[in-house]
């Protein structure tokens, strides 16, 4: 089985760029998901500012979760 692993961090200063690259992550790694069709899409926050887009076995296809540190 293919295992596709892909992460992207973001790092911004104001609400309407987080907005913009998070849905930018999210529409890329929809892309790559729909490859294997069994990861889903984790968005981490691990601080003001500074998130992680990526692809999961630990959430269902076709399924974003969201997770704060």
């Amino acid at each position: 089985m293919t295992e596709v692993t892909q992460t992207i961090e973001i790092q911004v200063d104001s609400r309407e760029v987080l907005d913009e690259r998070l849905d930018d992550a999210v529409r890329g790694l929809q892309q790559l998901a729909m490859t294997t069709g069994t990861q889903g899409i984790l968005l981490t926050r691990h601080k003001a500012g500074h998130y992680t887009a990526a692809l999961s076995d630990q959430v269902p296809f076709g399924m974003t979760r969201e997770l704060v540190h």
